[in-house]
């Protein structure tokens, strides 16, 4: 005779406790803006995971967060213009995105043949910074690996030890020269490094190049000496400059009130190649303000060589971002400035942000620094205005729609308005009064 134990085990489950229909599951939370096969994938790990009465809730979590994850759009309240983590520069003015047309992208409108992709925004990039030629790879490590890979495969390159950099997600440029097969030649200390330590190594060696790299994301102080890119032009041997951030020209001839006084020092595209340098690399979604993109330009022959490596077509970008590099060459070259996000927020005025903070909350109003960010101008601040909330609210902040990012300065928050378009104050103001 069976126990009272063994015969409540053999008792049908009770429509608490079996496990709900994955598909009735994913039907029930058809309001998450999801695919249906996503919100059967919540609904399917929520029945697997545990309580059949709290399943419905457990596949909505599931399915909220997944959404969260995705790719969208964001406030930048850090007052840091070129964020890494949020894209850098924000361009997004593609001509044409969202149509069902096609782009001629590699299709000669005259002959009806193949043509090039580097045929037209680099040909405005050039024009733009004057350079002879141009060419665009998908970033600016790229970039530096194809101009090694194909101007000193199995040669010498010259780089002063002062400038052996490593930036952010692990390049450093031994390891990019050791990929592109060229030998790296090192010369001088890593505080001082003159000319003539270039010249004896170009003396006893194979050299290619004489390789200058901008220092962007620190500074060297005190007992240094250094060689400047256009310094190296009477050595010999053609002359690479890694100029990283990407500033066009020192005259910002596109902005109305010329350069900004923060942009001092930081060495130009145009007046770089107008001092003798034969090749540049520079990225596009630096102070270029543009999508992430690596330019090389300057000689045309040493330009050629590297369109014509087999690593070119690894590494070329495709039609939305040679789109988004013709529209901001053409905003360049008809100095606009104000067509160019980056730079729109970069000078618009403390009086003007001053305005906006104390439309929003004239008690919350308080001065602050913003930064260029993106491993340019190390140590650079801009004065700007935001908004300071007592205690660390950054948090709820994200949780918003769309999450508003912000930064903690001495135990308060800040919201800096230099990096947020004004179109977006009225979701920091609705921000700010659900924290307050």
């Amino acid at each position: 005779m069976a126990s009272p134990d063994e015969t409540r085990s053999d008792a049908p489950p009770t429509p608490e406790s079996r496990p709900p229909s994955v598909d009735r599951l994913a039907r029930a939370i058809a309001d998450v803006d999801l695919p249906h096969p996503l919100l059967v994938d919540a609904a399917r790990s929520a029945v697997a995971s545990g309580d059949p009465a709290t399943a419905e809730q457990r596949a909505r979590d599931i399915a909220g967060e997944q959404a969260r994850s995705l790719l969208t759009s964001v406030v930048n309240a850090t007052g840091v213009l070129l964020h890494t983590n949020m894209g850098r520069s924000p361009w997004m003015n593609l001509p044409g995105h969202g149509s069902d047309r096609y782009s001629s992208l590699e299709l000669d409108l005259d002959s009806g043949e193949r043509g090039s992709r580097q045929d037209r925004a680099p040909r405005l990039l050039a024009r733009m910074c004057g350079a002879e030629s141009a060419m665009v790879v998908n970033n600016c490590a790229a970039a530096v690996l194809l101009a090694l890979a194909a101007l000193a495969d199995g040669r010498g390159v010259v780089v002063s030890r002062g400038e052996l950099v490593e930036i952010g997600g692990g390049f450093r440029i031994p390891e990019v020269m050791s990929q592109s097969g060229a030998d790296l030649l090192e010369v001088g200390t890593t505080n001082r490094t003159r000319l003539a330590d270039f010249e004896q190594a170009i003396d006893g060696n194979d050299v290619a190049l004489a390789l200058s790299v901008h220092r962007s994301n620190y500074r060297i102080t005190g007992f240094t000496e250094s060689v400047a890119a256009c310094d190296l032009t009477g050595l010999g041997v053609p002359v690479l400059a890694d100029l990283g951030s990407g500033l066009v020209d020192s005259a910002c001839q596109w902005l109305d009130d010329g350069p900004p006084s923060w942009l001092e020092g930081e060495p130009a595209v145009r007046q770089t190649l107008e001092a003798g340098v034969d090749l540049v690399t520079f990225s596009g979604d630096k102070l270029l303000g543009g999508p992430q993109a690596g330019i090389i330009a300057g000689r045309a022959d040493l330009v050629a060589r590297c369109a014509a490596h087999p690593l070119a077509r690894a590494l070329r970008p495709g039609s939305l971002v040679l789109s988004s590099l013709q529209e901001l060459a053409l905003a360049y070259l008809a100095r606009d400035g104000r067509s160019i996000p980056f730079w729109r927020m970069a000078t618009i005025p403390v009086e003007e942000l001053r305005r906006r903070a104390s439309a929003i909350s004239v008690d919350l109003a308080a001065d602050t620094m913003a930064v260029p960010g993106g491993g340019t101008l190390p140590g650079v601040e801009i004065p700007s205005v935001g908004l300071m909330i007592p205690g660390d609210r950054v948090a709820e902040l994200r949780t918003g729609t769309p999450p508003v990012i912000a930064r903690v300065h001495d135990g308060s928050t800040v919201i800096d308005l230099r990096t947020v378009h004004p179109h977006d104050d009225d979701v920091v103001r609705a921000a700010v009064n659900r924290l307050t």
